[in-house]
């Protein structure tokens, strides 16, 4: 009978592999930029609005409908000088429908 392997929790296994460990980065980074910019938006607007994926200067925010990512549109100028001041490079934030 081989002896069971040893099972890892996700902080141990994403410190043991250099790709999870940087997934992990990213994820708490953009939940820590939704934070920073949540304060501009109107508290019923933050419900539907998730952190999503980063890629480079680029910041994507996963939103409830179509009308939602309009409205956030508007608020791209303010979200991306608050990004900045507080040292992130954000220089696109997209919008991503979630289905």
């Amino acid at each position: 009978m081989k002896p069971s392997a040893k099972t890892l929790s996700i902080q141990e296994a994403s410190q043991a592999s250099p790709s999870l460990a940087r997934l992990s980065e990213l994820t708490r980074e953009s939940k820590a930029r939704l934070q920073a910019i949540a304060p501009l938006l109107p508290a019923a607007m933050c419900q539907g609005i998730q952190a999503g994926p980063i890629a480079g200067s680029e910041w994507c925010l996963l939103v409830a409908n179509n009308s939602m990512a309009a409205k956030l549109r508007q608020y791209v100028p303010d979200m991306q000088t608050r990004l900045q001041q507080l040292g992130w490079d954000v220089q696109c934030i997209r919008f991503k429908i979630q289905n």
